[in-house]
């Protein structure tokens, strides 16, 4: 997609606009996006525009009879308090949260705007919703990913490479709910004939270097990617790391498939966006979040890349081939 395509659908014209009259236009209501992104990723514009248009879709247009305001971390975190501030204090009808990290910080900023949140595994565990089935508060929203992912990334892994022994879980504690999918590989390890090797690191890139190269020393291991912004952010860091090293990955968003990652299995982010739009919309016609369940993801694909496959000297097996909705060649 065009950026100068994006920025029409995204209603460019409301620069023109001044705040206060937009706000005072009758029946026009205000929804706020932030982002911990940045603006000018393809990936990101592509699902905010399917956010937009799926509101559309339902009735409502860019400053007609809706305003969105958009705000952009680009995976500075120092930001994410300084933009949920700015969000709040415009007082929209409804705010989308993108991330565990970005929910969290909206939700010590306001306790009664409500809040749609997706990109999020845990929301029991971060304190968001008191259950899946009734929130009980302002926030709710779309899972990621459930508890049982995890079993299916570790045996992706074993799938391609039998001899598999022991498997790093990388992530980084501060920036994503570290421990809940370290629980659930615990769980897991055990039929599988598979070592754990929890490795938490922050945000900086010589101590991922560092964690990837002191695992790497020992053989047949391989490498699961936990949802979280550090990696996500220094993808090309940990691909190239574990393409080096031959540990083969599996990855949880589509983007690291995009920097030429090995494997990966998990929810289709379009999708997401799409449910995220529905439920704005519901509380822009005065549902409350408190009423509305937390959603599970209902669309997965799994992508398996050949080249790095090859690189590393692995062969792909049929079964895997199979199942996968692409293959990069």
């Amino acid at each position: 997609m065009r950026r100068r395509d994006f920025i029409t659908l995204m209603g460019s014209a409301a620069a023109a606009w001044p705040l206060a009259a937009r706000a005072q236009r009758a029946g026009m209501k205000r929804v706020s996006v932030l982002s911990p992104e940045a603006p000018d990723d393809p990936k990101v514009e592509v699902r905010l525009v399917i956010f937009q248009q799926e509101l559309e879709r339902l009735g409502w247009q860019q400053e007609r009879n809706v305003h969105i305001d958009y705000r952009y971390a680009s995976g500075k975190f120092d930001q994410y308090a300084v933009l949920a501030r700015e969000l709040v204090a415009s007082q929209p009808d409804a705010i989308l949260a993108w991330s565990t990290q970005v929910a969290a910080t909206l939700k010590r900023e306001t306790r009664t705007i409500p809040i749609v949140f997706n990109n999020v595994s845990d929301p029991i565990g971060a304190g968001f919703v008191s259950s899946l089935a009734r929130p009980d508060g302002n926030l709710t929203g779309i899972l990621l990913f459930e508890t049982g992912i995890m079993g299916k990334w570790l045996a992706m892994l074993k799938e391609i490479s039998p001899g598999l022994t022991r498997v790093a879980l990388l992530g980084n504690p501060k920036t994503s709910p570290f421990d809940y999918f370290k629980q659930s590989a615990e769980a897991a390890v055990p039929s599988l004939g598979i070592e754990l090797v929890p490795t938490p690191v922050d945000n900086d890139k010589a101590e991922i270097e560092r964690a990837i190269n002191g695992f790497a020393a020992t053989p047949h291991g391989g490498l699961v990617v936990v949802p979280d912004p550090t990696p996500l952010i220094q993808r090309d860091v940990v691909i190239a790391l574990a393409e080096r090293d031959r540990l083969p990955a599996v990855y949880p968003l589509r983007a690291f498939m995009d920097a030429g990652g090995l494997m990966y299995y998990g929810t289709d982010q379009l999708d997401l966006f799409r449910l995220s739009a529905r439920y704005i919309d519901r509380i822009l016609r005065g549902a409350k979040p408190a009423d509305l369940p937390v959603q599970a993801p209902t669309k997965f694909e799994t992508i398996v890349n050949l080249r790095s496959a090859k690189a590393m000297g692995l062969t792909v097996p049929p079964s895997l081939l199979v199942r996968a909705d692409e293959v990069i060649e």
